[in-house]
């Protein structure tokens, strides 16, 4: 479970290439100059439990950072590349990453965030020249080839958005093992991946930004047990099809708008490109309507595996095509952490009642950074190896998870999280906007689409203009992705006489 294995035994096997361009990464350069830069790494200072910030888009030397942290006893937090630069700034400074790689394919906004990350006394900049960044390659060249004195394994430290609008960093413990031994987690994720069939290493297409935990986790699952990484540099539809061809592909990983869009395409197009070799297409990240889960199985056969898990890893269900087909909506059964249903003061809920969604382990898997009432909140108050990242369900008489809603109401757009109150703020401050809720709305495509209720100030004329001016007031403030697809505009928004708002309402009436 560890790709220096395969860097003896197979040195010239593809750990990870480029779907567009072919251009590929062995496992052999993989362990070189993953050992080059742990190495680096250790020589300015970091030591175990120290954190190497990422800012990329999906480009091969991220997996070389991302081994470099894992086998260096190091936090690895991946900051999304479409954030703002105060957004991303936030993440790398609240982290307290000590290193930071950035990716030339950024642009300017990588130098921005680099010029920003001043408590980040080593930072590095790979694929060209970044201001306020050395070189990556001439530095691994320099570094020296020795394994760091401690081969402690890493792990992430990835970002998840909280209600408040500050995204919080997921810190699970690190692992008490060294990286090239056995890794429970590494197993589990592979033993319900990789093992359907077939003794060949697997071929595994990513077609999701590396930034994401899902994509990030499964690369380096598919590498741990010596796959190929086909990666894409974005998602195209009909590409990801030829590639799928192209490859050989046998693994994939989807969210529901990967599927929506394919779907979409002409059936000639759909028909046109082998697919015999894809064995497994696993997907998550947001709820997948019934018709279209359908319309998948009955185009690439029974391959579908769909699991519910989360950034924090609190815990982790599964599904195949068998046994969805008898439980339409299911995101299947726990295979990590014991499922608990519960009602607002705790209590669980028996089969068929919806609640708050819990998972049991033996101790809780993780914490939020800086941020001890975040992490209070998310354990049960009488059992503190409980947790929950505040999603609503059911669990049937077979013990197969539904789920039904976000506490907090987060909308979820084409597989991310976007939380509403992040976005009221930043709406909140302009002149013409008395108040705002923020709310997600059906999307055919996305899933979801965000959408604003405003009331505007009295002097604001409610309107197509208006509705302009706050779009553009938004861009800058906010990442492209947050900003509202449609604005409505209400005499009143609903709020109890504590000044609350009443979402619910706001939902049932614009939703």
């Amino acid at each position: 479970m560890y790709p220096g294995t395969f860097a003896r035994i197979d040195p010239d096997r593809t750990a990870a290439v480029m779907a567009r361009t072919g251009e590929r990464l062995s496992y052999a350069e993989l362990e070189d100059r993953s050992r080059r830069l742990s190495r680096l790494l250790y020589d300015a200072g970091l030591r175990r439990g120290d954190v190497v910030a990422l800012f990329t888009d999906n480009a091969l030397p991220a997996f070389e950072v991302y081994w470099a942290a894992l086998r260096s006893g190091l936090y690895l937090t991946a900051v999304n590349s479409h954030l703002t630069v105060e957004e991303a700034g936030y993440i790398v400074a609240d982290s307290g990453a000590r290193a930071l790689v950035v990716s030339a394919g950024l642009g300017e906004l990588a130098a921005e965030v680099a010029a920003g990350a001043t408590a980040a006394k080593t930072r590095l900049a790979y694929g060209g020249a970044v201001t306020g960044c050395d070189p990556y390659e001439a530095a691994l060249d320099a570094a020296g080839e020795l394994d760091v004195p401690e081969l402690w394994s890493g792990s992430t430290m990835l970002y998840s958005s909280g209600t408040t609008g500050r995204p919080k960093g997921v810190r699970p413990p690190l692992p008490e093992h060294k990286v090239d031994e056995q890794d429970a987690a590494l197993t589990l994720l592979a033993r319900f991946f990789f093992d359907f069939g077939g003794d060949q290493p697997p071929v595994y297409l990513s077609p999701a930004p590396l930034y994401h935990a899902a994509p990030l986790r499964w690369c380096g699952t598919a590498q741990a047990v010596g796959g190929t990484v086909v990666l894409m540099d974005r998602f195209d539809a009909a590409q990801a099809l030829e590639a799928i061809e192209q490859y050989r592909v046998t693994h994939s990983q989807w969210v529901p708008t990967h599927f929506v869009r394919m779907l979409r395409l002409p059936d000639e197009e759909r028909q046109r490109y082998d697919l015999s070799s894809h064995r497994v297409a696993v997907h998550a990240a947001a709820p997948c309507p019934v018709d279209v889960k359908r319309a998948m199985i009955d185009w690439w056969g029974p391959i579908l595996r769909e699991y519910y898990s989360s950034t924090e890893g609190s815990g982790f269900t599964f599904i195949d095509s068998a046994q969805w087909a008898d439980r339409p909506g299911s995101v299947g059964k726990p295979v990590l952490g014991v499922l608990r249903i519960c009602d607002p003061e705790g209590n669980e809920l028996p089969a068929g009642e919806v609640g708050t969604v819990y998972f049991e382990q033996e101790q809780a898997p993780f914490e939020y950074l800086h941020d001890a009432a975040k992490t209070e909140a998310s354990r049960h108050s009488g059992h503190p190896n409980w947790t929950t990242v505040g999603d609503m369900g059911y669990a049937d008489e077979d013990g197969f998870l539904y789920l039904t809603d976000r506490k907090a109401f987060m909308i979820i757009s084409g597989g991310v999280n976007i939380y509403p109150q992040e976005i009221e703020s930043a709406l909140a401050l302009h002149p013409a906007v008395a108040d705002v809720a923020v709310i997600g709305v059906p999307n055919p495509e996305m899933g979801e689409e965000v959408k604003a209720v405003v009331q505007p100030s009295a002097d604001a004329e409610p309107g197509d203009e208006l509705a302009a001016e706050l779009t553009a007031y938004l861009r800058g403030r906010i990442a492209g992705f947050k900003i509202p697809r449609s604005f409505v505009f209400a005499a009143e928004l609903p709020r109890t006489p504590t000044g609350k708002l009443l979402k619910n309402e706001v939902k049932k009436i614009y939703g």
